[in-house]
């Protein structure tokens, strides 16, 4: 099996040529790119197997890149974001990256969400790979898991991949509550790091696509204290 490729987006040439070395060390073939109109042309062009991008970028910005880049391929993006900078989070979220790392950061969490967000794309990878077609049902909400579509009332939603992941989650255990941490583990693949909130932004998103009255989940409900429940 080849060494999955990083793609690294990032203008800063010390933290590039570091972020190039660390990877480069733990086994990656790295490509690089120092603004953002390279960076997207390599995002879609070198298929990659992730994308650690950076928000701040000459020519055009991580945000703009992201967006672009989810129109076309679901390859795992890792936006650099400013220190408590949480506007820049939630919109990296929202335009379809799947984590983020606050700078300054530690290389090692750095190497850690890389491993952890490829160990995750191959799974999911290899399982669609072995499944025939299996699907989900609860009342007008259908999921392909082989297909990877959602239809709602006959009508195909638009979900980003890790909402799919998380709507396929627990329509899979209803009734059953989970964690925002167990959620966090399962789907993103470790245990994040103090900040749970990338679950309910997720989960907002979901409600707005499913639910008749958002702000009155009757399917996706929230458990004070504990987490969130699927209502088949």
């Amino acid at each position: 099996m080849s060494a999955p490729t990083v793609l690294v987006v990032e203008d800063d040439e010390n933290l590039l040529q570091a972020l190039r070395y660390s990877l480069s060390k733990e086994g990656y073939l790295v490509k690089t790119a120092q603004d953002g109109e390279q960076g997207l042309e390599l995002s879609l062009s070198a298929r990659p197997d992730l994308v650690v991008l950076d928000v701040m970028l000459p020519r055009m910005d991580g945000f703009e890149v992201c967006r672009l880049v989810r129109k076309e391929s679901d390859v795992p993006i890792l936006m650099l974001t400013a220190r408590d900078e949480e506007i820049d989070r939630v919109v990296g979220l929202e335009l379809g990256a799947d984590d983020y790392v606050a700078k300054p950061f530690s290389m090692r969490e750095l190497l850690a969400r890389v491993k952890a967000m490829l160990r995750r794309s191959r799974m999911s990878s290899d399982s669609q790979a072995r499944e025939t077609t299996k699907l989900l049902r609860a009342g007008n909400l259908e999921i392909d898991l082989t297909g990877h579509t959602v239809s709602h009332q006959g009508r195909l939603l638009e979900l980003r991949p890790r909402e799919f992941d998380l709507l396929a989650l627990l329509v899979s255990h209803p009734g059953r509550a989970f964690t925002r941490e167990q959620m966090l583990q399962q789907l993103w693949g470790y245990d994040y790091i103090g900040d749970t909130r990338t679950v309910d932004v997720h989960i907002r998103w979901l409600r707005e696509k499913l639910e008749e009255d958002p702000s009155h989940p009757r399917r996706i409900v929230t458990i004070r204290g504990v987490g969130y429940r699927f209502e088949g």
